[in-house]
């Protein structure tokens, strides 16, 4: 490969990646303004200033787009999970509960930073299937929270996972619908109470 074609392939190549976060900025606005039922492709290609052709080229339609938002999202609350608990293990912190206690409050924190890309994924206007997916991915981060509880030869108690997951859903579309102060108070008492849920002991 020439010198000139390789620069021609880094120009091409960032000039797909700016094109590509355009769309998905422009999608996540017009979601949240029109929701995501209403919104049309057209939409989002003119709030973004690209083709159609363009958004076919990285996504393949409306539902694509939708999550190809939701795993960034999902990302960025994994990373603020994990460095919340990095960050209280490296100042002593070893109890499980307070990991748990931890990891609980940082996800909730990132969705009232996030309250308006939260709102989009709670709202229950999502592509088919996608109610199903979120309450799976939620239980997934959960288990791996869960595990905190428990020394790696102990099963997962599943009722504890349940639970867990099913408040953290329940609290994530109440938290995001109050003012910051409101949001906050509430995310203290879930995650307070979240604290003191243990396993149960004896399970095989």
């Amino acid at each position: 490969m020439t010198p000139e074609k390789a620069r021609q392939q880094v120009r091409s190549s960032h000039r797909g990646a700016a094109t590509r976060t355009a769309l998905l900025d422009a999608a996540a606005h017009v979601f949240r303004t029109v929701g995501f039922s209403r919104a049309g492709v057209s939409e989002v290609v003119s709030h973004a200033g690209a083709s159609v052709g363009s958004l076919y080229h990285h996504f393949s339609g409306k539902a694509d787009l939708y999550m190809a938002l939701y795993e960034d999202f999902q990302q960025r609350q994994q990373d603020r999970t994990h460095s919340a608990v990095g960050n209280a293990r490296a100042q002593g912190e070893n109890d499980p509960t307070r990991l748990m206690y931890t990891a609980a409050r940082a996800y909730l924190d990132g969705c009232i930073e996030e309250r308006h890309t939260t709102i989009l994924f709670f709202s229950g206007d999502g592509p088919p299937g996608f109610d199903s997916q979120l309450r799976d991915r939620l239980r997934e981060w959960t288990d791996r929270n869960v595990a905190l509880f428990r020394k790696a030869d102990e099963p997962v108690d599943e009722a504890l996972l349940m639970v867990v997951s099913g408040a953290m859903l329940v609290a994530v579309g109440e938290v995001v619908r109050r003012d910051d102060d409101g949001a906050r108070e509430l995310a203290d008492g879930i995650t307070e109470l979240l604290s003191r849920l243990e396993p149960r002991r004896g399970l095989r």
